[in-house]
């Protein structure tokens, strides 16, 4: 069914990368979202209401708040695809990141809840009383449930919306939620242990749990996280295909919302290549990417020295050096500038982001005694740069 909504109401729907269509997806689940919600809490107030069951009302009332996730969702894919402006340069593609956040936090408020309510439950223990309107009524919360999951989850894989996987998350925690309570329902005629407020218990923990994480994921993507090697792996291979390139280095990947990345890299070329013919190269290289990734790229140029069999030689001896010291170290623009009694090897020692300062200093000054020993007029000039890939 959804597919065919998505048909119906998405123009262009193939072509998710694109904002406005990215933009459309996300604005026809969270309305979506809202309707199902809407429709619930009427049922569930007018049987309530007619029944005089207070846990029928409440459980009406949930399913409104339940909409306040789905409006947040509906807000966050408006506010992302707003065009850019002065004050936001990049546009506002993480708007989409926020609303995920939002809804993590509504996740947990849910689960904060549940847990008081359930810890009430074990230490002021009530008669559970057996309803077959109620437990109707919680089915076909269940199957409304259940199909907002499907749909959520289908269109979170389609456009990879961490909101609209939120937003999955949460419809998938009231199908457990509410399935606990028919199961603690049921076992209640028969024990009495407070069945209910224990599995109450366990389901908010899931429920924490599940905001917790969304709300972990969700702030690596506001605060900036490494690029993935898939990503990192198709920017290299489509740079080395380029005319004169003989080298990768300093990747470095800027997200600013879906369908909003931007990149810089270094590309090593020979220091006697043509400069005209290898900006061609790299103007070039930069199209393509855009049109292949969608990534918006600049490639700074390197010359290095390919050709001088000498500084290839010393090269290799510092290369072989750097990695006997820590296999995850790697180098950079080498060059060397010859003397009478000191020769000065210049380099770049890339290290992973996490190591910390003495153990920087200390690798530094390993590098620096090991490379002597190959010939004490060697004196390495090193600047330390951070592996961000």
């Amino acid at each position: 069914m959804i597919r065919l909504l998505i048909r119906r109401f998405v123009p262009d729907y193939e072509n998710v990368n694109e904002t406005k269509v990215r933009e459309r997806y996300g604005i026809l689940g969270g309305i979506l979202g809202v309707l199902c919600n809407l429709v619930l809490f009427a049922v569930k107030v007018c049987i309530g209401w007619l029944m005089n069951s207070i846990a029928i009302l409440s459980d009406g009332f949930n399913n409104l708040s339940d909409m306040g996730s789905s409006l947040v969702t509906v807000f966050g894919f408006i506010i992302s695809g707003r065009k850019p402006d002065r004050e936001h340069p990049f546009g506002h593609g993480r708007g989409e990141y926020i609303a995920s956040l939002i809804v993590s936090f509504i996740i947990m408020m849910v689960g904060l809840e549940l847990l008081k309510s359930s810890l009430m439950k074990i230490l002021h223990p009530e008669e559970v009383s057996f309803n077959i309107y109620l437990l109707l009524i919680l089915i076909l919360s269940i199957l409304v449930k259940v199909w907002m999951f499907s749909y959520n989850r289908y269109i979170g894989k389609r456009i990879d919306s961490a909101v609209m996987r939120a937003a999955a998350f949460d419809s998938l925690n009231d199908v457990i939620a509410t399935g606990a309570v028919i199961v603690s329902t049921v076992i209640g005629q028969f024990v009495s242990f407070p069945v209910d407020g224990v599995i109450g218990l366990c389901v908010s923990g899931l429920v924490l749990y599940t905001g917790f994480g969304i709300a972990k994921d969700t702030i690596g993507l506001l605060l900036g996280q490494p690029p993935n090697p898939e990503t990192v792996q198709e920017i290299t291979s489509l740079i080395m295909q380029g005319d004169g390139i003989v080298g990768v280095h300093d990747l470095i990947v800027h997200d600013y919302g879906p369908g909003r990345v931007m990149a810089s890299v270094h590309a090593e070329v020979p220091d006697d290549a043509d400069i005209v013919r290898v900006h061609e190269v790299i103007d070039a290289l930069e199209q393509d990417i855009f049109h292949k990734l969608g990534i918006h790229i600049v490639i700074h140029m390197d010359p290095i020295s390919v050709n001088c069999e000498r500084t290839n030689q010393i090269r290799e001896m510092v290369v072989q050096t750097v990695t006997g010291v820590n296999p995850d170290f790697s180098i950079h623009d080498f060059r060397m500038t010859d003397g009478e009694s000191r020769i000065n090897l210049i380099f770049d020692l890339v290290v992973p982001c996490g190591l910390g300062e003495e153990e920087r200093t200390d690798a530094v000054r390993k590098i620096d005694e090991m490379i002597k020993e190959h010939d004490s007029k060697y004196c390495t000039v090193i600047q330390i740069d951070n592996a961000y890939d």
